[in-house]
């Protein structure tokens, strides 16, 4: 298996960057507006998911499988990939936030294309979340 492993620093709190990753139907207006053109919650399903369209014009379905506020982590698996488990951490970090975005893919091709948009919503995140 092979592991995507990105972080970035942010000059906000942590409270107020967790506030807007914990927000998982809002990617596109709260989050990473431009990086994500649309976020809808889908219905009719046993576990919360969201299907998030990038700018570039890839679709994904996203299963929640975890949204603890206690420990500021998110972590969701990405549908129709054989393995996907991505986990997003908002720490403090003296006046700001440090925030870990890590991803475990199978094929470990796909390494190849999601380090480059993971690395580019963090930079989309921190571009967003400091000019509020």
């Amino acid at each position: 298996m092979a592991a995507i492993h990105h972080q970035i620093r942010i000059d906000r709190p942590a409270e107020f960057v967790w506030d807007a990753v914990r927000d998982v139907g809002a990617l596109h207006s709260r989050l990473v507006p431009g990086f994500v053109t649309a976020t809808e919650m889908l219905k009719d399903v046993a576990t919360p998911t969201r299907r998030v369209t990038f700018a570039n014009g890839a679709v994904a379905d996203e299963v929640i499988i975890d949204n603890d506020d206690g420990r500021r982590r998110l972590a969701w698996a990405i549908k129709g990939v054989e393995h996907h488990n991505g986990v997003m951490t908002v720490f403090a970090a003296d006046a700001g936030s440090l925030v870990i975005w890590t991803a475990d893919v199978l094929p470990a091709d796909l390494v190849k294309r999601f380090s480059p948009m993971m690395a580019a919503g963090l930079s989309a995140m921190k571009a967003h979340l400091e000019q509020e």
